[in-house]
């Protein structure tokens, strides 16, 4: 069945004038901005972008090959929405909230028709709905009035919707419910389900936005150690083919401090889509035991997807995070990337023949990515609790060139950049991310908790590091010309530092069983064992001894082995003991 036969007390109050691409323009269509309208005799989904006295532009999600003048277009009278409620975990949606898994079952390939529609969560499946409420309670918008199971690591919490006026509970019910099916009503005459909608280019609301003072924990080192991000920031991980976007990305997933997490693949290659559909169901969520995906929404959209729905992808994800941010979660929203979604943007509005800025891209692009960043934050929410949306955007400038304008407009909204570097990939070198091109405008207001959780000096040990990797940067160029032997002895013994700051301390490996994941504290002893190092060593060469000794000394190697070592801490306190002995033997 088509999308336009579902429809129901809709007329056929429009008709196709031309069709360009993903773009069709309608005449004597009743429509408002952002309704949604299906097009054609298949009735293919699309949003209404441009009105222009009797024309209407329209944007259509799916490909529109064989649509021609004179067909159909029907108003639904509604803005695109995403449907909200229990059953969104576990699910994998395209970029307008169709379940691929159903739809490939309707269709009997993966390959879909066009024209085919199914709901974003399952309204014939019961949910037990136990209530956190009793009758005659006085509830308001946002607040949470029962739980829902809903998979084994998180508790949905049914919440009266944003939009209700709110009341005094006359009923409220107990059992297994479908989420169309009412559970509650107040003395309003309002009706509670678990299910929602909500429009996808509006935020919901929040009662403030505060300033987040705790970080997102990764477990990579250099991302925790030289450039954390808060729980409620955003951050952006440029960096050319081959670099390791996705692979960070995918180890944020899997490892950050969230709740939630939902996942946008945003016009990426559709064998790397393959691969993060097929390996996340197979992933261990390392918190609880059970299936990550029991904690993870994705959205798949592939390159070969009509460029459309790649443009409104980017909005449904957010959407679903604030939905999970309203019950208090804290939720990570994987962007990957916004380049493709930018150049979605590009495409649609060269179609409208809209005045080109830089590089083709619309005049719009910095005020759409300061919208999608924006929703991103750490908020008191309507109903008094906290929640958090930590958004971490990928982008593919062409040919790694940083300076270009999606690059360039996302530096200036996110305050955290993690530049990746293809030379440090050619290397094997990963994270591939530069610690000299990088940073984090979040390192002042989250220092108090890592003084706090982890150690009362982790900004000046952190800071050391960073010297060092400075200083290491200007002597390389003095390298470079003369050679490192010609440089003084102290300046060699600096190099030999940095290289293990390199080696053991900001290289990681993802696919090893223990150094995958690094906490704060073993962050913060790796780096300490570096120093002792550092400190030992210079203390000898003060007292004479020639620097090839220092450097020969067997306990340093051992440095390269803290990240894979099972029992980290015992292996740190034997290698700074054997350091110190070592050195101070030579003199």
């Amino acid at each position: 069945m088509s999308q336009a036969e579902d429809i129901e007390s809709v007329d056929e109050d429009g008709v196709i004038e031309s069709v360009s691409g993903p773009v069709v323009t309608a005449t004597d269509l009743d429509a408002r901005m952002n309704d949604v309208v299906y097009v054609g005799d298949e009735g293919l989904m699309g949003e209404v972008i441009e009105i222009e006295g009797n024309l209407t532009t329209i944007q259509v999600y799916e490909e529109t090959s064989g649509v021609g003048p004179g067909e159909p277009v029907q108003n639904t009278g509604e803005p695109l929405s995403v449907d909200l409620g229990p059953g969104m975990l576990n699910a994998i949606y395209d970029g307008v909230q169709r379940p691929l898994d159903e739809l490939e079952e309707k269709m009997g390939s993966a390959f879909l028709d066009r024209g085919v529609d199914a709901p974003g969560i399952d309204f014939e499946r019961e949910w037990e709905f136990t209530p956190s409420v009793a009758e005659g309670e006085i509830v308001e918008p946002g607040d949470v009035i029962g739980k829902v199971p809903e998979t084994a690591s998180i508790t949905h919490k049914v919440m009266v919707p944003p939009n209700y006026e709110g009341g005094e509970i006359s009923s409220i019910e107990t059992g297994e419910f479908t989420v169309d099916e009412v559970i509650a009503e107040l003395d309003s005459g309002e009706e509670i389900t678990m299910h929602q909608e909500w429009p996808v280019r509006r935020a919901r609301p929040s009662d403030e936005k505060e300033t987040p003072t705790e970080p997102l924990v990764s477990g990579q080192r250099i991302l925790d150690g030289l450039f954390p991000i808060a729980k409620g920031g955003t951050a952006a991980i440029p960096g050319p083919f081959g670099s390791g976007k996705t692979v960070t990305q995918h180890q944020l997933a899997k490892w950050a401090d969230a709740d939630i997490v939902v996942y946008v693949g945003c016009g990426e290659r559709g064998n790397e889509m393959t691969e993060v559909i097929e390996d996340f169901p197979e992933l261990e969520d390392p918190k609880t035991g059970k299936p990550l995906m029991s904690r993870t929404c994705l959205i798949a959209n592939t390159s070969n997807m009509p460029v459309a729905a790649r443009e409104s992808c980017i909005y449904t994800g957010i959407t679903i995070a604030e939905y999970f941010r309203d019950m208090g979660y804290d939720v990570a929203l994987m962007a990957d990337s916004t380049s493709r979604w930018a150049e979605a943007m590009r495409e649609i509005s060269s179609r409208l023949e809209e005045m080109p800025g830089e590089e083709g891209y619309p005049a719009y692009l910095a005020a759409r990515l300061s919208e999608f960043y924006e929703r991103a934050g750490k908020f008191q929410l309507i109903n008094g609790e906290e929640g958090s949306i930590s958004v971490i955007g990928a982008v593919s400038p062409p040919g790694g060139d940083f300076s270009e304008p999606v690059t360039q407009n996302t530096l200036r909204i996110v305050k955290t950049f993690w530049a990746l570097d293809a030379d440090l990939a050619e290397r094997r070198h990963f994270p591939s991310i530069n610690w000299n091109e990088s940073y984090s405008l979040y390192r002042q207001q989250l220092d108090p908790w890592f003084r706090e959780n982890v150690a009362e000096d982790w900004p000046e040990r952190r800071q050391w590091g960073v010297d060092v990797l400075d200083e290491e940067g200007e002597l390389q160029e003095i390298v470079q010309l003369v050679g490192k032997d010609a440089l003084p002895e102290d300046q060699q013994l600096t190099l030999e530092v940095a290289r293990y700051l390199r080696e053991a301390w900001l290289q990681q490996n993802a696919f090893h069983d223990v150094d995958t994941y690094c906490e704060p504290e073993k962050t913060y002893r790796m780096l300490g064992a570096i120093k002792t190092f550092n400190d030992e060593a210079f203390d000898a060469l003060e007292a004479g001894v020639p620097v090839e000794e220092i450097q020969d000394v067997d306990a340093a190697p051992q440095l390269n082995r803290m990240g894979v070592a099972d029992d980290w801490n015992e292996f740190i306190d034997e290698l700074e003991s054997d350091l110190k002995q070592q050195i101070r033997a030579l003199y």
